[in-house]
């Protein structure tokens, strides 16, 4: 499992105004989240973190991430170099990227994702809204085209990758940029470090 993170100058701005001085706080908390759902999901071997940020960096290994350099040329050249070493490490295993801002995401959904994406040589998870992306996954020996960012379910289908439409997988499909996306995770759960951080802002 690829995880792309962001330095923490460019993360999580959309939530400055109601984070205030908790906004890197929160935007590691969130990954710290992400990554550990994912690492307690019996169908995730590994998780590679790809960031060029120290901070979230030694935070994710602390907790059991494999940590890449992010060669810092955009989100999709950040997960091919996240797929390069997810290859070298086991190079017969299938691939999947994922967003990093999953705060409320559940060990259960995610592997109930990735074993519909198992059906599938490339397939991908809507975001919430249905105009992102929050999971991408390919089969080995498949090409490792991840197309994320702004309206990514577009490219992804024209891409032909198979769009796995859940309706039981609501916090793997709710990522977090706003504080109302915030809010609706909430709803949904919050991952302890998530929670920790939002308690100090965010009104009832």
């Amino acid at each position: 499992m690829i995880i792309p993170v962001k330095t923490l100058l460019r993360a999580k701005t959309r939530l400055a105004g109601a984070a205030g001085a908790h906004r890197e706080d929160l935007a590691v908390a969130v990954a710290a989240d992400t990554a550990s759902a994912a690492l307690a999901c019996p169908l995730v071997a590994r998780v590679i973190v790809v960031t060029a940020d120290p901070i979230p960096a030694a935070r994710l290994a602390d907790l059991g991430a494999v940590v890449v350099a992010d060669p810092d040329r955009g989100l999709n050249t950040a997960l091919r170099a996240g797929f390069a070493e997810a290859v070298r490490l086991s190079p017969g295993d299938p691939v999947a990227a994922l967003q990093a801002d999953l705060p409320a995401l559940r060990p259960a959904e995610l592997a109930r994702a990735l074993t519909a994406a198992g059906e599938f040589d490339e397939s991908f998870v809507p975001d919430a809204p249905g105009t992102g992306t929050t999971l991408y996954a390919t089969l080995a020996g498949i090409p490792f085209t991840p197309r994320f960012g702004g309206e990514s379910r577009a490219r992804h289908l024209a891409g032909g990758a198979k769009e796995l439409a859940l309706d039981d997988i609501p916090t793997v499909r709710r990522d977090v940029d706003t504080v109302e996306d915030l809010r609706t995770a909430t709803a949904l759960g919050l991952g302890p470090h998530t929670a920790a951080v939002a308690a100090k802002f965010l009104g009832s």
